[in-house]
């Protein structure tokens, strides 16, 4: 059955994403092997070409690795190095751009962390 992509970014980049959300969740260890090519792409309907394509953006930023003859692994540090990777993201482009558009607004910092705190309260009822 296929799992629908966004459409307005790459599918390569998504399912290295789904990868990495993976390891970020636990469902992949430091060491643990990851789904095979193969496997992913009878799953998700999807061209083993652009599964090698994602796996190698991964294999790139030192996420996964390669044992020859038996398929692809999770690197010592992957969780650590997703998890810097996507701070500095969440940074970029969203923090910066929350406050740009607060200052925009004629908002304090304390007036965001009000909003911010109110919508944590929010959620906990």
């Amino acid at each position: 059955m296929p799992i629908p992509f966004d459409e307005s970014r790459p599918i390569f980049q998504q399912i290295a994403e789904r990868i990495e959300d993976d390891i970020l969740n636990g469902t992949y260890a430091e060491e643990d092997q990851i789904i095979s090519t193969t496997q992913f792409s009878r799953i998700f309907q999807i061209n083993p070409a652009t599964i090698v394509k994602g796996f190698g953006l991964l294999v790139n930023e030192d996420i996964i690795y390669k044992k020859r003859g038996l398929g692809m692994y999770v690197a010592v540090g992957a969780k650590e190095k997703i998890m810097a990777k996507r701070r500095e993201r969440f940074y970029s482009d969203l923090v910066v751009k929350l406050l740009e558009e607060a200052e925009k607004l004629g908002m304090t910092t304390e007036d965001v962390i009000q909003m911010i705190q109110r919508e944590k309260e929010e959620q906990r009822k």
